[in-house]
């Protein structure tokens, strides 16, 4: 693993998160996607090196609104970045942590994510990212 990615945030209304967001940051997202096959609006900032994604549920069956449901709006993921995501999902299985994903599948951002378990790591849903090339 590389680097942070980005710090993932569930939140009730994308809208709404976004003055707030683009009140503290200073600037508006610099995108907003649609992940239709994860049922989830996104949107993106900068601030500095880091980048922060907000996300919102596009129906009550995905995860994020079961999340939301749970435990509220507040930190959903920590996304780290990887150079080889198959590399790293045979390593991390090899070392004993749950994979939910096995097979990489398109992510927001341009990216092929794999999520870890949030069991087997201290509570926090690890996602792994690769830049689509």
């Amino acid at each position: 693993m590389r680097k942070i990615e980005h710090i993932g945030i569930a939140v009730k209304s994308l809208e709404a998160s976004n003055l707030l967001f683009e009140k503290l940051f200073g600037q508006p997202p610099y995108k907003e996607e649609e992940v239709v096959s994860e049922g989830v609006k996104t949107s993106f900032f900068m601030n500095g090196p880091n980048k922060i994604e907000l996300l919102e549920a596009t129906n009550p069956e995905s995860p994020i609104a079961k999340f939301l449901e749970k435990k509220g709006e507040g930190i959903h993921h920590i996304a780290f970045d990887v150079n080889d995501i198959n590399e790293e999902v045979v390593r991390l299985k090899n070392e004993g942590f749950v994979i939910l994903n096995e097979v990489p599948k398109k992510g927001a951002d341009n990216k092929l994510v794999v999520f870890l378990h949030p069991k087997g790591t201290n509570g926090v849903l690890i996602e792994l990212c690769q830049e689509i090339k």
